[in-house]
């Protein structure tokens, strides 16, 4: 089974150049868990991974600065490991979605990718 969440908006202060800090920018965060399918039917909300209970994790993480993308990805993992075990690959992309560099387009980002065995 596979649980997305896509999409989700933040403004925060995340950055390691002189600016970042201070200016903030808006930033985008996209997570796939996958697990396990049980033999049956889930029926009930502890058969499976709670998406709310995964928004809660990511935004509690994500709002805590740091100088790194990578960081950020990195510590959003962890946490929704320890909170859902079963977790047997998660990918985690954040994208900058206003970079502060001088003549850029485009947005910019890392896709941090974690399998569990």
């Amino acid at each position: 089974m596979t649980i997305e969440l896509k999409g989700l908006r933040f403004f925060l202060n995340h950055g390691l150049y002189p600016g970042e800090a201070e200016a903030g920018n808006e930033f985008e965060v996209d997570v796939l868990l996958q697990y396990e399918t049980p033999e049956k039917p889930i029926t009930s909300i502890d058969e499976t991974i709670n998406y709310a209970a995964v928004f809660k994790i990511v935004q509690s993480e994500f709002n805590v600065r740091q100088d790194l993308l990578e960081t950020c990805a990195m510590k959003i993992t962890d946490e929704l490991y320890r909170s859902f075990p079963v977790l047997i690959k998660q990918v985690v992309s954040i994208k900058k979605l206003t970079p502060l560099l001088t003549n850029f387009t485009g947005l910019l980002g890392v896709t941090y990718t974690r399998l569990h065995k």
